[in-house]
């Protein structure tokens, strides 16, 4: 039986949950404890704070957060990233995050302690883009 991919998976069941990999989206997420859930993106558009599943050109699939909603495009960041993606758009995502696993809890994107921290963490998505560059420079 052939593998799906996770685009096809996600047609089927209307679901996928996935083991995440990847540092990207520490602290939330870590790599090999943490499940993710997501969604097919429907027709409507993705909102700031969303975490979607979106493909790269050059990479399969990301699981990343919007930080900014554009007319015709979104500005997205890893939570664990420095460096902005431009251009992202509808039709590169697959699927919305609905809930996760952390620490083997199941969080709700609903839960008001998990809106609270998305918008705390991209309120100081600055200051912590800032922080890494004087960390890796004082680093080297």
């Amino acid at each position: 039986m052939p593998k799906l991919t996770l685009k096809e998976c996600l047609a089927q069941n209307g679901f996928l949950t996935y083991r995440i990999r990847g540092v990207s989206m520490q602290p939330m997420l870590r790599q090999g404890r943490d499940l993710f859930t997501v969604v097919p993106k429907g027709p409507e558009r993705c909102k700031k704070y969303d975490v979607v599943l979106y493909r790269r050109p050059s990479d399969p699939y990301v699981l990343h957060r919007i930080i900014e909603v554009r007319p015709d495009s979104y500005v997205i960041l890893g939570d664990n990233c420095i460096a902005k993606e431009y251009g992202i758009r509808d039709e590169d995502i697959l699927g919305v995050l609905t809930s996760f696993q952390h620490n083997g809890h199941t969080v709700s994107v609903s839960d008001w302690r998990y809106r609270l921290y998305s918008r705390i963490w991209v309120f100081f998505q600055p200051m912590r883009i800032f922080c890494k560059h004087v960390k890796g420079k004082l680093c080297r």
